[in-house]
């Protein structure tokens, strides 16, 4: 089955992350930690005023604030984003459009 991530931060400047095959899969509370790790070590600031993070928008505001640099200047840490991405939302393909502020399955 395809695993994949797919980080867009415009029309021509799209980042497709592909799970490679022997990538053990992370178990969902793993995955959320690395996101919560993740998100407070890059100052990662809520998109909502009542301060609720959801984990979409966790992935979504982390992809945003470490920008389009790191996905394509670290292909480990993309990797490891891409892992926690799939299992921490339990879904086998995942696009993040950062420039429309949007996650979709």
């Amino acid at each position: 089955m395809r695993q994949e991530v797919i980080v867009q931060f415009g029309p021509d400047r799209r980042h497709a992350i592909a799970l490679h095959a022997d990538a053990a899969p992370l178990a969902a509370d793993e995955a959320r930690r690395w996101l919560d790790q993740e998100f407070v070590a890059n100052d990662c600031e809520p998109l909502r005023a009542s301060g609720k993070v959801l984990i979409a928008d966790k992935v979504l505001v982390l992809a945003a604030t470490v920008g389009e640099a790191r996905f394509a200047d670290d292909p480990v840490w993309a990797q490891a984003y891409a892992r926690a991405t799939l299992a921490a939302l339990a879904r086998p393909v995942v696009r993040v459009d950062v420039e429309g502020g949007a996650v979709s399955y």
